[in-house]
């Protein structure tokens, strides 16, 4: 993130512990020029501080919150709560069940408390960064050009890939 640039995205993580499982957000963010903070709370152990930060996210010139959080996954929720930003559920894999348990609790929001789920596990932080990148796009013509080129050097790389392997299947 470029320290000259204010934030836009908020990425809130339940536990330091989660920052290398979630990192790649972070990384899809700023390979876009799209300036971010990050920081450590949680829906159960600063609830407080969660509902502060999302109330006065829109304020502070946020327009997409980030939420990644293991167990018992109630981040995200408790930010929609507060706020009327887009939140992007991160469930964080789990020792103890893979994750299924952070899936679960991210993505049985009730109704009228949206809030967008990302996979489990390694596409899952990538695509959170991307979706926020994308969200931006709607009203900013770089990151649409961006997201554009962006598209079309993933086609171009698979492409690329099939070609080299269709000439390994005929040696």
């Amino acid at each position: 993130m470029s320290l000259e640039q204010h934030p836009v995205v908020g990425i809130l993580m339940g536990s330091d512990n989660d920052w290398p499982k979630i990192r790649k957000a972070a990384d899809a963010l700023a390979e876009f020029g799209v300036a971010y903070e990050v920081h450590v709370m949680s829906a159960h152990r600063t609830p407080h501080a969660v509902a502060h930060y999302a109330a006065g996210a829109r304020e502070r010139g946020l327009k997409v919150i980030i939420a990644a959080a293991g167990g018992a996954a109630h981040l995200a929720g408790v930010v929609a709560a507060h706020t009327t930003l887009p939140v992007i559920g991160l469930p964080v894999p789990t020792a103890e069940l893979g994750g299924l348990d952070s899936l679960l609790s991210t993505v049985q929001m009730p109704g009228d408390v949206p809030v967008a789920c990302m996979a489990v596990g390694m596409g899952g932080p990538r695509n959170a960064g991307l979706f926020a990148v994308q969200i931006l796009a709607t009203a900013d013509e770089r990151l649409q050009t961006q997201l554009s080129e962006f598209k079309q050097s993933l086609a171009a790389k698979l492409a690329a890939r099939d070609v080299e392997f269709q000439q390994k299947l005929t040696v």
